[in-house]
């Protein structure tokens, strides 16, 4: 391989939301002392090409105000044509400061306070709370669970739409936390009965670069024109490239009337370009980075199989099915807790991990974990033992 995704990087120092003692203690019930595998960000250095491009702005020495270029616009549109099949248009391409604060400002535009929106359960638990910040109501559409293989109840979707009028369905895709790319027909499937019922799609695809070669990749802009037309598309390079802490995302809205409402929201609070930085990391990431994406794939695979092979081994009772995309591992625990054991018990008093515990994402999480595997191999191994010395001893 010609990068090293094997290098330990120390992030305890830095003000690392998931590797900073002084601030996961706030999760993790005052613990300081754990070995992180929650936040969804990668231990990697970024690619050469996109620090190259940022350390050039800081030999620049001036960060004034900036905007977008026609080189910004060309490089999205060309990775997503080349790596996802998707025909975009430059006035489709909307920046926001993260995924998470545009659900928020989509919810504010799109809906009002007392309406329902749809998610499917286990999910990425923003979705629920963005939703319940804004006097919103949730209406879960939990999936069906076939031995960790996901899929959708397709007849109890429509019931929860029409029984509750529900206004948005915000899609996660590939899901998060379970690992499925929902294929063509199951996202034409859930677009159709949207469409029949005027149920605005929010289709989160942030994790769409990071989909295994088992696996295909449907963007929901890639289907027939009136159910692209009756979507948001949310995208971002953080992801892909490791960028979360620039926060800027991407917005795709093919419709004009849904963009132009959207965008007047975006206006009223003057949110308008990206930073200095997060242009050029845009620009050298989807232009000049696709090596290095190719083989952070291939290494995420490796992780993929060592944790399946790791379980086989030496985790009797311990369920894993390998995820289609995202560097996420949902994890099964529920036939090794011991009567009154906790998941808490397990890995943060005794194991000392941190993980993401599955209840967060829904009450059909509970006794799973997620486990963020975006980092060396060895740090997974660490985790694994230390698990398997507690439940096993």
């Amino acid at each position: 391989m010609k990068y090293n995704f094997d290098e330990i990087i120390d992030r305890s120092k830095t003000n690392s939301r998931k590797w900073n003692p002084e601030i996961y203690k706030n999760t993790y019930n005052g613990k300081t002392d754990l070995l992180p595998l929650w936040v969804a960000d990668m231990d990697f250095k970024v690619a050469p090409a996109i620090l190259d491009s940022l350390q050039a702005i800081l030999a620049h020495g001036v960060l004034g105000y900036t905007a977008t270029d026609d080189e910004y616009f060309q490089a999205i549109i060309d990775w997503n044509k080349n790596r996802k099949n998707v025909d975009l248009k430059k006035e489709w391409i909307i920046f926001t400061n993260g995924v998470v604060p545009a659900l928020n400002y989509m919810i504010q535009t799109f809906t009002k306070e007392g309406d329902s929106i749809l998610i499917q359960t286990p999910v990425y638990h923003p979705f629920r709370i963005s939703t319940e910040n804004n006097n919103r109501k949730i209406v879960t559409n939990p999936l069906i669970d076939t031995k960790g293989y996901y899929t959708v109840d397709f007849d109890d979707f429509e019931k929860k739409i029409v029984e509750n009028s529900v206004k948005m369905f915000i899609l996660c895709n590939p899901h998060n936390p379970v690992g499925r790319v929902w294929t063509k027909e199951e996202l034409e499937k859930m677009g159709e009965i949207c469409l029949k019922h005027n149920v605005l799609v929010i289709s989160d695809e942030i994790h769409s670069d990071l989909i295994f070669k088992d696996s295909k990749f449907t963007s929901f802009l890639t289907l027939k024109d009136e159910l692209k037309n009756n979507c948001i598309v949310c995208t971002a390079p953080s992801k892909t490239f490791n960028l979360a802490g620039l926060q800027t995302s991407l917005i795709f809205i093919a419709d004009d009337e849904i963009r132009d409402k959207y965008k007047n929201t975006l206006m009223k609070i003057r949110l308008e370009t990206p930073s200095t930085f997060g242009i050029e990391a845009i620009k050298a990431g989807y232009m000049h980075s696709g090596e290095w994406l190719d083989e952070l794939m291939d290494y995420l695979d490796g992780n993929r199989k060592f944790i399946e092979e790791y379980i086989k081994e030496n985790m009797p009772g311990v369920k894993y099915l390998k995820p289609e995309g995202t560097y996420l591992a949902w994890i099964d625990f529920r036939d090794v807790l011991k009567d009154g054991e906790t998941l808490e018990e397990i890995f943060e008093d005794k194991a000392k991990v941190a993980i993401d515990y599955g209840n967060w994402f829904g009450a059909e999480g509970a006794g799973y974990v997620r486990l963020n595997f975006a980092c060396p191999k060895s740090i997974v191994k660490e985790a694994l033992d230390r698990v398997k010395n507690v439940i096993y001893k």
